[in-house]
């Protein structure tokens, strides 16, 4: 089974991507977690991302905030999928980082989720893994299901309060 990487710029984003790291642990997807910076460990972050592939990892999720490189870093030194966080801050709310992480120029992708969008960011990496791993595949769809019931009996209970209004 590939592993799913998730960087993060500094340590300072482990308690949002804490999230991402529960989402995977409930499919059973092995994870590395990392501190690597863009701009304080270019060297080191670079290395990481040459070497994914061949570590067994299938996508790496990276979490940054501000100027939010370090996603674009992760792709313009691996063909892997590279999934960006931004982070939210104090200064702009995270539209830095937002806008850092989603424009990347030409030729070096980055899928991009919401501004602290740590379980999507997850769940799409746990889609992208799933297309070549039926175990993975077969757990995603559960929980598709899960969700389906769970709106599906939010609607009967609102529909319920309703009727008493």
């Amino acid at each position: 089974m590939k592993k799913v990487a998730v960087v993060m710029g500094s340590a300072s984003d482990l308690p949002l991507a804490k999230d991402a790291l529960k989402t995977l642990a409930s499919f059973e997807i092995p994870v590395v977690a990392r501190v690597l910076s863009a701009h304080r460990t270019p060297d080191e972050a670079a290395a990481f991302a040459k070497s994914a592939e061949a570590e067994g990892f299938g996508a790496i999720i990276a979490f940054a905030g501000k100027a939010a490189h370090l996603a674009g870093a992760m792709a313009a030194h691996s063909l892997l999928p590279v999934i960006g966080v931004p982070v939210s801050g104090k200064d702009l709310g995270g539209m830095d980082a937002l806008l850092s992480t989603a424009q990347m120029p030409k030729g070096v992708p980055v899928a991009t989720v919401a501004i602290d969008g740590a379980a999507n960011a997850a769940l799409l990496a746990v889609r992208i893994l799933a297309l070549s791993d039926e175990t993975i595949a077969g757990k995603l769809q559960d929980y598709a299901t899960k969700m389906t019931q769970q709106a599906a009996e939010a609607d009967v209970a609102i529909q319920k309060e309703i009727e008493q209004i």
